[in-house]
């Protein structure tokens, strides 16, 4: 398929490649013009055969938000628009309505797989019509992981529930990271056990503790063991704000998730030791920036 992408950052220059390798036609736009495919916004939509499908990877918030207004006056009725970045869910109702007035599609989609999702994909939960869905189909079955049936999912016909589902999925990922650095804290602390990248390596094989991030931390840790060069201060991206946000809404107790955003506040108030290892792992499976004791 023939495919528009706004924003080629670390995760969307991934995707780009990632859809050119299974041989979609993907023509990228980024205000960084050394590795954008068009000049413009307008010039990518011009390059497109219609209906003309544009996926949008760029940061939540007000950068979606004026690129969705941008391209609402540049695509025409039967287009579509798939906003793939970490948008508050309830912002896609919003563009998916003023999308309508043109009868533009709208697709919300939460994605993840980090800097790694081009060698192994990315898990993509997408909400909205399926008509709309279908017109995107091709992109999404390049995007998932190969050889499972897991890793794409429709989440819900309501604009919104894809991103919704992300910010859940984000919110549990809060949660484990903290549990994961308390305990790596608590072993490192203490003189009774020695080789503490080993201990957490052998949690790898049969355990039910065992993750992906898991894996990462310890990659993390047997390089800098005590993680002297990382600065203990975390931010949060908003998923896990906006995931404890719904809990009070809608009466659900989150006291885990809830714990490990505070925890994270907490990183900016004080060097925590266990802020170490959740700066470690962000920066693992995400290319997220980390601070270090000398830029400290």
């Amino acid at each position: 398929m023939d495919i528009g992408l706004v924003g080629l950052g670390k995760m969307g220059g991934n995707m780009r490649t990632r859809l050119r390798n299974a041989g979609h036609t993907v023509v990228g736009y980024d205000r960084n013009q050394e590795i954008s495919d068009a000049a413009s916004l307008a010039e990518m939509v011009e390059k497109l055969p219609s209906p003309k499908v544009v996926w949008v990877m760029v940061p939540a918030g007000e950068p979606t938000r004026s690129t969705i207004t941008e391209l609402k006056g540049l695509l025409d009725e039967g287009d579509l628009v798939v906003d793939g970045g970490n948008s508050k869910y309830t912002d896609d109702a919003i563009n998916a309505a003023s999308l309508a007035e043109k009868g533009i599609g709208f697709v919300d989609c939460g994605v993840s797989g980090g800097v790694w999702g081009l060698s192994n994909g990315y898990a993509l939960m997408y909400g909205g019509k399926t008509e709309d869905a279908a017109k995107v189909m091709p992109a999404f079955e390049a995007l998932k992981p190969e050889h499972t049936e897991d890793g794409l999912v429709h989440c819900g016909e309501t604009p919104g529930a894809g991103h919704f589902s992300k910010m859940v999925h984000n919110g549990i990922e809060y949660a484990m990271m903290q549990a994961y650095a308390e305990g790596w804290e608590l072993l490192d602390k203490v003189d009774i056990v020695d080789n503490v990248p080993e201990i957490f390596a052998s949690w790898r094989t049969g355990t039910v503790v065992r993750s992906w991030l898991l894996d990462l931390l310890v990659d993390q840790i047997r390089a800098d063991e005590h993680l002297e060069k990382i600065r203990g201060y975390a931010e949060d991206s908003g998923e896990g704000r906006w995931t404890v946000e719904a809990a009070i809404d809608n009466a659900v107790p989150l006291p885990a998730i809830s714990a490990s955003l505070f925890a994270r506040f907490v990183s900016r108030q004080d060097d925590s030791p266990a802020m170490k290892a959740i700066a470690a792992m962000r920066n693992g499976f995400g290319g997220h920036a980390v601070i270090s004791e000398s830029e400290a």
